[in-house]
């Protein structure tokens, strides 16, 4: 039998900006629980959530970590998340499988901007909330404007719980509204003396009191009653209704904390188990098909893959919720996806970079397995017999790329092994093999996400890579109308080679009228692998040309479309119209077509007003109000076009176009000049001319290399 049952099963994922105290406060609930018998620190390297040698090293979260303590009859699984933008595809991995969530605000910044970012994603998953006022203890804390602030930004549902009664270094005392007592601390931290309120607080703790009663009785009608009733609610009918307007994320409760004198986490932890919602008590998930999937360990086991590390020596750690069922050691289970069966053939309980082996975990646990082998991120594994998938987790895309190069060549299939395990273990970065532009891309979240790649691929697979700017991918088309001709023709005894061809090309639009004064006889629409369009006419009149030559006439204008005459950059939204031309009964054949064609189209394309195009990105950086001039002066310089600004809570969303060439070193910029308070993101908007200068300097550069390459 298990340790614990489903409804004593907790999972909470601890959320907040980078700095907000999440791994030092989960060091305090595994010392409080006694998983731990000494408390680590940041400082000393030596915490159990951050033990990884980078994290270390860096002194903040990288990876989301799960540990678990164990408090009063329940289990509470912690799941820590890092803080930093960069690395957001973990906090919302943990969101995933979370039950509530914890959210820190740090009481000298007040709500900062990755707060908001993570927000985004707890209201989009409907997850349980509470806030936790943290670093109470510091000269600068204010705890008054921190809670007007989140008002401000999440709204009145925010409700006051505890309230400090002094802050800074003298912090030692918690009045709790909810139990209506004063929470006293040694300066130690640990347990707190429960004593009475004092009489100068009893008015605000009476007024916070009455508060929290009628937000917590206007989400439920029966309640509402009884409060009419008895102008009063007991605690226990409190504790209910708190919790069931956290499930339908209609109040969020707020408490007070110093995580680094472990002040006020017991209580947290008390309130976790008391009242926070067990995965059974929350809506039921719903499969891919709309099946109602019910959180019952004597249902059909059915188990989610929210997380991949690989260990040395050992292999992956596959990290999963079991949504339903029981899941124990042995038992086969199917994956929806690939329809691969795979063996449960060791389950554990994780504490960081600890292992505890157990022979089963109940539906609402979280857990973790060793070798699937063709199990990833997203997968459902469910018994055989059912068809159970669960929609997957949605990831945002990139807002960098670079390019990867390796110092030693020959190490290309070791390269290719690296980065394919990068992005098993990480799906918000992603690795593109340009043909385009013959380069190996990483697309990332930003310069630190970038740098911990970069960290495993020399330390974990010993290689020595560098980055480099990425190439740009232009493209080329044209702004009027030319005609040309070309004649191929080559004897060099035999058959020789014999083709003429004469063609207009025009730029092309949607809806533009037929060409005038040609014979039409044949089109056809060509959508581009790259983007645009390639409309070719067939307006041979009199046998001139057979038609059996005109696939070969379209294939060297491709050809050249793959190759533009500018930069040698693809070529897009043009209209050819073959009209004349001629041949020889013995030498044309399709070689000398092709090459007719092609040449031709080229001889056109530099007479018809040729115009290169570079793609331009919609950018949105959200930022503190004192900072907007600063990031609209660096987004000018970069030939952004900005257009607008936006108010969101107290930050001010600056919204620009921007070229992608100018946004090379865009992440590490926008960190230093806002202090890292500051984040942005960008999604492909277009493609747009170049200016002039732009385009003579890109001509003359493309020139200059084709020179040394046929040197």
């Amino acid at each position: 039998m298990p340790e614990f049952d489903t409804s004593h099963v907790k999972n909470i994922v601890l959320l907040g900006h980078a700095g907000s105290g999440k791994t030092t406060l989960a060091e305090c609930m595994l010392y409080e629980a006694g998983i731990i018998t000494r408390r680590g620190s940041i400082a000393e390297r030596n915490t159990a959530g951050d033990y990884h040698e980078l994290e270390q090293e860096r002194g903040n979260s990288i990876f989301s970590k799960l540990l678990h303590t164990k408090w009063r009859g329940y289990k509470i699984n912690i799941l820590d998340t890092p803080g930093y933008d960069d690395f957001v595809g973990e906090v919302i991995a943990a969101l995933k499988v979370a039950d509530t969530g914890v959210m820190l605000i740090n009481a000298i910044m007040g709500v900062e901007v990755g707060t908001d970012i993570i927000w985004e994603y707890t209201d989009k998953f409907r997850t349980p909330m509470i806030f936790a006022v943290n670093k109470l203890d510091d000269d600068n804390a204010d705890f008054d404007k921190t809670v007007k602030e989140a008002k401000s930004h999440f709204g009145n549902n925010v409700v006051v719980v505890q309230y400090p009664r002094q802050t800074g270094a003298g912090f030692h005392e918690i009045i709790d509204v909810l139990r209506m007592i004063l929470y006293k601390f040694k300066d130690g931290g640990g347990k707190p003396e429960k004593l009475p309120i004092p009489a100068e607080e009893q008015a605000k703790a009476d007024s916070l009191h009455k508060e929290l009663i009628e937000a917590i009785a206007s989400n439920d009608e029966s309640l509402m009653e009884k409060y009419f009733d008895k102008g009063e609610l007991e605690e226990d009918e409190m504790k209910m209704g708190l919790k069931n307007a956290m499930i339908n994320h209609d109040l969020f409760p707020l408490f007070c904390l110093s995580a680094e004198r472990n002040m006020g986490s017991g209580r947290l932890m008390g309130f976790i188990d008391n009242v926070c919602p067990s995965a059974n008590e929350i809506a039921a998930q719903t499969t891919t098909t709309g099946t109602q999937l019910t959180c019952d360990a004597n249902g059909p086991t059915c188990l989610f893959v929210y997380k991949t590390i690989s260990e040395p020596h050992v292999g992956e750690l596959s990290f999963f919720k079991v949504f339903s069922g029981t899941v124990k050691s042995g038992m086969e289970l199917e994956n929806e996806t690939t329809g691969v069966t795979e063996k449960i053939s060791q389950l554990f309980m994780v504490e960081g970079n600890k292992r505890m082996p157990v022979n089963e975990l109940v539906a609402g646990d979280i857990g973790a397995t060793l070798k699937l082998r063709n199990t990833h991120v997203n997968n459902t594994l469910h018994i055989k017999g059912k068809n159970y998938e669960l929609p997957p987790i949605e990831f945002p895309l990139p807002n960098m790329t670079v390019a990867i190069e390796l110092i030693k060549k020959g190490e290309e299939e070791k390269l290719s092994q690296a980065l394919h395990q990068l992005r098993e273990e990480d799906p918000t970065l992603l690795v593109e093999v340009s043909t385009e532009l013959r380069q190996t891309l990483i697309h990332c979240q930003g310069d630190m996400h970038l740098a911990v790649a970069k960290w495993k691929i020399e330390h974990q697979h010993k290689l020595e890579v560098k980055f480099v700017k990425p190439k740009i991918a232009y493209r080329e088309t044209i702004r009027k109308m030319a005609e040309s001709s070309y004649r191929h023709k080559k004897q060099s005894g035999g058959n020789g080679q014999f083709g003429e061809v004469y063609l207009m090309i025009e730029p092309w639009y949607e809806g533009m009228p037929e060409p005038k004064d040609l014979n039409v006889r044949a089109r056809d629409i060509y959508d581009l692998d790259w983007g645009g369009k390639l409309v070719f006419y067939n307006c041979i009149v009199g046998g001139a040309i057979d038609t059996r030559f005109l696939p070969s006439i379209l294939k060297g204008v491709m050809e050249k479309m793959h190759n533009g005459p500018l930069t040698g950059s693809y070529a897009r939204d043009i209209r050819v119209c073959v009209y004349d031309g001629k041949m020889h009964p013995v030498d044309s054949n399709d070689i000398s077509f092709k090459i007719a064609g092609l040449q031709a189209f080229r001889q056109a394309f530099q007479q018809a007003d040729p115009q290169i195009l570079e793609p331009v990105y919609h950018v949105e950086v959200l930022c503190p109000d004192d900072l907007t001039g600063a990031v609209m002066g660096d987004l000018q310089s970069r030939r952004a076009l900005v257009e607008g600004i936006d108010s969101e809570g107290h930050f001010q969303k600056v919204l620009a176009k921007v070229p992608l060439a100018e946004m090379d070193g865009y992440s590490s910029s926008l960190r230093s000049i806002t202090q890292g308070r500051a984040k942005f993101k960008m999604s492909f908007l277009a493609y747009e001319p170049v200016p002039f200068e732009l385009q003579r300097k890109l001509i003359d550069e493309y020139s200059k290399t084709t020179k040394e390459e046929f040197a």
